[in-house]
This record gives C-alpha cells, structure tokens and sequence, in this order.
C-alpha cells in the first residue's frame, strides 16, 4: 500500500471517529439539557432558599433534574415570564391569584402541584387583640384582586365586617356589615407592612411580613385553614401545552416529599404548612 493510500485511509478513519464522537457528545448534550427545569421564584427570604435547595438536591439526586431558578421583584412578572417561555414552571402563586391572572391576561395557565399554604396575618402596632377596635379605625389591606379578596375574607372571619355570599372574589364594595365602621385603606401588597405607623391594623402576606421583619407570633389574627382556604394554597404551575410532561409533574414529586416538608418545618415553624399533606375539610 502506498503511503498516499495510508494517510488518505488515516485521514478517512480520524474524520468518521471525529464525527460519531461529534454525534455522541451533541446527543449527550441534547440529553443534558433536557434535564434543566427553569422555576420562577419570587426573590426574597433566606427560607424559601432553603426550603428549594432541599428540592433541587432530591429532583437531582432522584430524578437527574437539575433545577435553575429565576427571581423576580413583583407579582406581575413570573406568569409573563411564564407564557413568554422564559422559564418552564413558576412557583409564587395561589389558586385564586392565577385564576385572576389568567381571566386577566388571557394566558393558559395551570396548577400541576401543590406547594404550601400562608396563613395571611392581621397585625396592629396599636392593638393587642379583635376587640380594642373601635369605630372608624383604619385597616389596610393588599389591592390587588385575590389577595384584596383573601385579606376581606380574613377579616370576616375575624368578626369585623361581612360579606355578600356567593361571591368568587369580594372588594370593599361588597362589606354588608361594618358594625365599627372600619375603614378599608388599599394598598399595593407591598407597603401593607410599611403602612402600620399610620393605620390601625394591615392584613400581611407572609413574604412582605417576613421582608419587613414583622413577628409572626405577634399578629393580633391568623387565617384559620378550611374549605374555604383550600383556594390560597400555593402551587406549581406550568403552560396547560405542558402540563403532562414527565420531566415537570417529576419536579412536583421533588417538591412533595418528607424532606421537604421538614424544611418547611424546620424554617417556617408552622407559619407555613406543607398544603398537599394539610387537611382542608374542615
């Protein structure tokens, strides 16, 4: 054989290995990438953190899923960032809030799992306890529609003020009964905290509480867990087009396991609840 004919069957033989090398490494990597689930996160405490690095560590370990999380600064982001395809699941939201989102922006949006509940909570610099209200103080509560809703629900529950019946969401509109002639001050979810220097009592949601670092064990009124509750329990959710894909409901089982609800105990105390192992019969 000539040493033409060698190094041309040499050169034949470097570029076929070079190629099914090329070809295997792409399919590896194809593969891999497939593994990565984007979540949207709302930024914020350092429990939330703990309690996702607990599910990051199962879905990899467990399910070869390696979790890449995105955060974002306020409620309006994530579903957006959702429907746009930015990211392949989100996890800040309530029922109630993504139905309202969803009749809002039109999107298709699903729950697939879910996550925890959060009691919403009244505090008051002024008051220790439900009766040292008196008439015409102010309360403040989120305005936007379903945390509007959930805060006027917490306070008919607390006994201060009732509601029309049947309704799917309330705003102040629909108080029928205002025995102390409350005052309902709204404001955006995030300055409900800040707030209480001027107002009588503000219902929080348990990010912007913990943000402002306002004492849990110091609320004057807590959201009990029932049937009615069931609707402010947070989820997964994912665009309805994907909601059947392994790879996603497998991230839900990372979330929903024993390890993770320790978390939640661990870093939360009871303030939140694992929701897919809470009983909301009552």
């Amino acid at each position: 054989m000539s040493k033409t004919s060698k190094w041309l069957i040499g050169g034949i033989a470097v570029i076929v290995i070079g190629g099914i090398a090329y070809a295997t490494l792409g399919r590896n990597s194809s593969k891999s990438d497939d593994k990565v689930v984007k979540v949207g996160i709302m930024s914020g405490s350092k429990q939330d953190a703990e309690i996702w690095k607990t599910v990051a560590n199962t879905a990899k370990d467990k399910y070869g899923i390696t979790l890449k999380f995105k955060e974002f600064s306020d409620y309006t982001q994530p579903n957006k960032a959702l429907a746009d395809g930015d990211i392949d699941l989100n996890a800040f939201q309530h029922y109630s809030f993504l139905n309202a989102s969803n009749k809002s922006t039109g999107d298709d949006i699903v729950a697939i799992g879910d996550t925890v509940i959060s009691p919403i909570r009244l505090y008051s610099n002024t008051h220790k306890k439900l009766s040292e209200y008196k008439k015409g103080d102010t309360i403040a509560v989120p305005n936007d529609t379903s945390n509007e809703s959930r805060s006027l629900y917490v306070l008919k529950a607390a006994g201060l003020i009732d509601l029309k019946s049947g309704l799917q969401t309330a705003t102040a509109k629909d108080i029928t009964k205002n025995p102390k002639q409350l005052k309902i001050k709204e404001l955006a979810a995030d300055q409900t905290a800040r707030s209480l220097s001027d107002v009588e009592g503000a219902v929080v949601n348990g990010t912007y509480a913990d943000t402002a670092g306002l004492d849990y064990k110091k609320a004057i009124y807590v959201e009990p867990i029932n049937k009615d509750s069931h609707q402010w329990v947070n989820i997964i959710a994912a665009n309805k087009k994907d909601k059947d894909k392994a790879i996603l409901k497998n991230v839900v089982k990372a979330y929903q396991t024993k390890a993770t609800k320790d978390t939640i105990q661990k870093e939360y105390k009871g303030v939140e609840l694992a929701a897919w192992d809470t009983d909301f019969s009552k």
